[in-house]
């Protein structure tokens, strides 16, 4: 027998409106949007005084598994997401093993079915010497290909030119990036080395994988993918020089050169390096406060396309360390939305923009199927939100595994009260659903 939720008195934010509504839900498809609907054989959730919003996709998440469990998993990352109104996400390779052959990829996917509270695809790592696997990945397996074209937490750096262009030309998949100049890097870290040894004051992070090293790897990466016509999407831009790298003249879906822009890079600078330490040590690093306001201004004129969060838990004693030996990475699924609501309150980003950059977008860029968006015959990944029912993140209602975040003790003005996940109720006030209704992203990729 059909599984029926009737969703009444909604104010729903999606494709650029504003507007109140009723939503059917039947099993895991959205049948009917309409301003007045009645079944008797529903369940009835009263929305007044919420908005309804299409579930995040998060195009860039890292929940550790297999292999470094400690910090995070599957299930309890993809539950934290789910808390914060992620509905989907898009996992990154450099787990141990890393998912660098067609094999590994589809035991995650195994791995996921098995244990996962989101919908779920990953991105298939690029390595110097697997680009017999990649030619042979089809086009609509996962999410698309991953390229560290900068070092990071995993050591999968791709650094042979010739490699590079060759991926660039043998797959149609988007090609994700992480940019960041290697030798740059290097010669920064030396320097800072010299002077105080392996414990280098977190404040100089941002100089060391500096905004040089930032632009010189997008910028060669760019040209590369405008040479070869490769799809070519950046993650995680942190500065304002990059973001003129890119256009907004021309609408998502005939771009072949996008970007994306990460939570903690709208949100800090290098400012709060003071007080947050090491738990704001990322990859690229947190810079300015100029470069964050060109950020947003980038991702408000539309030359960035996606927010995302590049969530990636380490345990508060392995964060501890002197800063060499700290990784960089912090969780940020479960606030990312409530971040950027906060945003709103301020009058930075408008409801029906912030949905774009988290929900429709990301769908569109890697051409995902029947997700992303409000309308009949989608699959029903919704999320209500009070706008304003304050709360404070506290370790007593953080659910990541690491049992830390970087925005403990922050006061957010807006809550997520109900997520649905292909209709099942899989959050409600607080309190998690036991059972899982998530299913591997499918793609619509001619």
């Amino acid at each position: 027998m059909a599984t029926r939720v009737l969703i009444k008195n909604a104010k729903i934010v999606n494709e650029n409106r504003i507007y109140e509504s009723d939503v059917l839900i039947e099993d895991d498809l959205i049948v009917k949007i309409d301003g007045s609907i009645s079944d008797s054989t529903a369940k009835v959730i009263d929305a007044s005084g919420r908005i309804l919003l299409p579930g995040v996709i998060d195009d860039q998440v890292h929940f550790r598994e297999p292999g470094l469990t400690h910090k995070g998993n599957i299930a309890s990352e993809s539950r934290a997401a789910v808390a914060g109104g992620i509905t989907t996400f898009m996992e990154q390779p450099n787990t141990i093993p890393q998912t660098t052959t067609i094999e590994k990829l589809e035991e995650k996917f195994a791995l996921a079915a098995e244990t996962s509270f989101a919908n779920y695809s990953f991105l298939f790592g690029g390595t110097n010497d697997n680009l017999e696997e990649i030619k042979k990945l089809d086009r609509n397996a996962c999410s698309g290909i991953k390229l560290f074209l900068g070092s990071s937490t995993g050591n999968m750096l791709v650094d042979d030119e010739e490699v590079i262009e060759k991926i660039f030309r043998n797959t149609e998949m988007v090609i994700s990036a992480h940019c960041e100049d290697e030798s740059t890097i290097k010669q920064n870290l030396a320097l800072y080395k010299e002077k105080y040894g392996d414990d280098i004051p977190v404040k100089y992070h941002p100089l060391i994988r500096s905004a040089e090293a930032c632009y010189l790897s997008s910028s060669k990466a760019i040209a590369l993918a405008k040479k070869t016509g490769a799809r070519f999407h950046v993650f995680h831009l942190s500065t304002g020089i990059e973001t003129d790298l890119f256009r907004n003249d021309i609408p998502l879906e005939e771009k072949k050169i996008t970007a994306e822009v990460c939570i903690h890079h709208l949100w800090f600078s290098d400012a709060d390096y003071d007080t947050k330490g090491t738990l704001i040590k990322w990859n690229p690093a947190v810079k300015t406060a100029e470069d964050r306001s060109k950020l947003w201004d980038a991702l408000l004129d539309d030359r960035i396309d996606v927010i995302a969060t590049d969530h990636a838990p380490h345990t508060l004693e392995e964060k501890s360390n002197v800063y060499t030996q700290a990784p960089s990475g912090g969780p940020l699924v479960q606030h990312a939305l409530p971040a950027m609501l906060q945003k709103y309150h301020e009058g930075v980003i408008s409801l029906e923009k912030l949905v774009e950059k988290m929900c429709h977008n990301p769908a569109k860029l890697f051409e995902i199927e029947k997700r992303g968006f409000i309308r009949e015959g989608y699959f029903a990944d919704l999320v209500l939100v009070d706008l304003n029912d304050s709360w404070q993140v506290s370790k007593n209602n953080i659910a990541y595994k690491c049992g830390w975040s970087p925005f403990d003790e922050t006061i957010f003005k807006s809550k997520v009260t109900h997520t649905f996940v292909n209709g099942h109720l899989a959050y409600e006030e607080g309190k998690f659903s036991g059972e899982r209704n998530a299913k591997r992203l499918t793609f619509n990729r001619p």
